[in-house]
């Protein structure tokens, strides 16, 4: 099984490449907690998709502490890497989105894959049932969404963007994306709409679970996108609008699956050190080594 990881993000929010900082008790970078937990789970082929810049630093980082058992690849997202009868007549500096970072994985991938962001946490139990997931599904029509309970993916010190999953005897319908989600005392609320959220809700995090063939329908969708986009320069093209759409036409099913775990990431400066504390935590707790490659 393959995971691959997006680390190709600018950090805007937070201030930094917040994907290279050291949040583990021996300077671990967050994405290493689910490399980690991913192969424990019986992924054996770990494909990041990253910058020009920073392909042989997180390379050369990831390499020498990962089993030589399990298959390291790092992509970069080049910003004229471009489907076939597309040609882009722009000086476009900004990367194209994260659909087209996971297309630009297409010749390293051929079989399942599950697709992550690295500078999420999202554990290990939601691994396992990634794992589970690609195990029991043989149609290459039947993706996966691991999904998480909206309390438990909330910032304390500001809003958050979420995609709200609208879920039909565990099959993802919809998901509506919430820009400005808040918890204000006792209530979640959406300030764009003012409407209140249960904290039930399932939300993505951006943990699919895609088969081989995904990346002939992103063929397919980045030219489209691109032929329509508002803005060339700077509009973006969103991997979740691009499983919404195959979705919608019946291309493809969505099972949502539940990680039955706590998620946990650095959207802002201050959410570091409730990051830095929680992986402390689950060290004290012995559900990580330190250091955590031995």
């Amino acid at each position: 099984m393959v995971l691959l990881i997006m680390a190709a993000g600018s950090g805007s929010r937070y201030g930094k490449l917040k994907q290279f900082d050291e949040l583990g008790p021996s300077g671990e970078f967050l994405m290493e907690f689910s490399i980690y937990d991913a192969i424990k789970s019986g992924f054996n082929h770990i494909v990041l998709i990253t910058k020009s810049e920073n392909k042989d630093f997180l390379y050369n980082h990831l390499r020498e502490k990962i089993n030589d058992s399990v298959k390291l690849d790092v992509v970069v997202q080049e910003i004229d890497n471009l489907p076939e009868s597309i040609i882009s007549n722009t000086s476009r500096q900004k990367p194209w989105g994260t659909a087209h970072a996971v297309w630009c994985a297409r010749d390293y991938i051929d079989t399942d894959f599950a697709i992550i962001n690295a500078d999420d946490y999202y554990g290990l139990k939601a691994f396992e049932k990634a794992a589970r997931f690609f195990k029991h599904s043989d149609d290459q029509n039947n993706y996966g969404l691991v999904s998480y309970r909206l309390k438990n993916t909330l910032s304390e010190f500001g809003s958050v963007s979420r995609g709200v999953c609208k879920v039909s005897n565990g099959k993802l319908d919809s998901i509506n994306e919430h820009l400005k989600i808040e918890k204000n005392e006792n209530i979640i609320i959406d300030h764009d709409s003012g409407n209140i959220l249960s904290e039930k809700d399932y939300v993505s995090m951006n943990f699919w679970l895609c088969k081989s063939n995904f990346f002939k329908h992103l063929n397919e969708y980045i030219k489209e996108e691109i032929e329509n986009l508002d803005d060339i320069e700077k509009s973006e093209i969103y991997l979740p609008f691009a499983a919404q759409k195959l979705l919608s036409e019946n291309i493809i099913n969505i099972d949502v699956v539940d990680s039955e775990s706590k998620w946990f990431g650095v959207t802002y400066k201050e959410d570091k050190d409730n990051s830095v504390k929680k992986l402390a935590s689950y060290t004290r707790d012995g559900i990580y080594p330190n250091p955590l490659w031995i």
